[in-house]
């Protein structure tokens, strides 16, 4: 259990709403070492304590990783960096990436997932593959993290349907029983509340009790905003994002995830044993341009006194 130093403000931001404060909170980013070093201050935007994904894209060096996630556990965050399984050569690097993570920077939590990566370069296709080696439990990793997809995942079920999603979150199911680590699912980041809602329902339905920590897109340009959408395979809430682009009127002001995030929450508030958990951000308009919304939203004024 993680003790933070970050207390509830004695007055919250003006307009907030209460259902939008309580499910912002504990809510993650995600930074790449390249974003973090352009952040003068980390503590000047995100509350201690906040959790911090260290995304690793193929080519970063696994040094720039661990100094990131160092620095980062220095100013007093959770840090959680990816292992993408394609492109971890063999068991004796991901053993490698393990120790050098613990050694360095203290790191207890880790989000397992395929990577963006069609072709592995070694031995791992899957973060089910890294799973079954046993070294994250070995080295008592507290929380594990794995992929979820709400719209499904065209890499895995070309079809566009989630026969292999869901085969893949059966078996993390069953993981999740013969672990002593926590886990989760964080998801692909999506812009339709009625459709995440559906997924997380069928979650239930298929057995599958493992939280959600659902991917939001934080604030940015449309533009950029619909580039990233496509990289990443966002299926039909892309069309929220089409539809705005028709708009004149909107075209060129920022698009906020404030819509979204509001029915998420007020469909958390009216259903208190929903299964998403938390909120993940994907900061694609700036770490700071993210952290400001947040706040502004209740989410720096309501993070728990303690959490792990």
């Amino acid at each position: 259990m993680a003790l933070l130093n970050f207390k509830k403000k004695s007055s919250e931001p003006k307009g907030v709403n209460q259902a939008v404060e309580t499910f912002l909170q504990d809510y993650s980013i995600e930074v790449m070492p390249r974003t973090a070093e352009k952040v003068e201050n980390f503590p000047d935007l995100l509350p201690t304590g906040t959790r911090v994904y260290i995304a690793h894209i193929e080519g970063t060096p696994i040094e720039d990783m661990v100094a990131t996630a160092k620095r980062l556990n220095g100013d007093g965050y959770r840090v959680m960096p990816h292992f993408p399984a394609r492109i971890i050569k063999d068991k004796a690097m991901l053993a490698d990436w393990i120790a050098r993570y613990q050694g360095e920077a203290n790191v207890d939590q880790a989000l397992l997932l395929a990577g963006g990566v069609k072709e592995p370069h070694g031995d791992f296709d899957s973060s089910m593959q890294m799973m079954e080696t046993g070294l994250f439990d070995v080295a008592g990793f507290k929380r594990l993290h794995v992929a979820g997809h709400p719209e499904g995942n065209r890499d895995i079920d070309t079809d566009g349907k989630f026969k292999n999603v869901n085969a893949a979150l059966g078996w993390k199911q069953e993981f999740s029983k013969r672990t002593d680590a926590k886990m989760a699912l964080a998801t692909q980041f999506a812009f339709e509340a009625g459709p995440i809602i559906k997924w997380a329902d069928s979650l239930v339905d298929m057995g599958v009790d493992i939280p959600v920590h659902i991917g939001i897109a934080g604030p940015a340009k449309l533009q950029t905003l619909i580039k990233f959408a496509i990289a990443c395979g966002v299926g039909p809430s892309l069309k929220v994002l089409q539809k705005r682009a028709m708009d004149v009127t909107k075209l060129l002001l920022p698009y906020e995830p404030t819509e979204v995030v509001a029915e998420l929450a007020a469909h958390k508030a009216a259903n208190p044993d929903f299964n998403i958990e938390r909120v993940h951000f994907f900061p694609l308009g700036g770490i700071k341009t993210n952290a400001t919304w947040a706040t502004e939203n209740g989410g720096a004024s309501g993070v728990p006194a303690s959490v792990s």
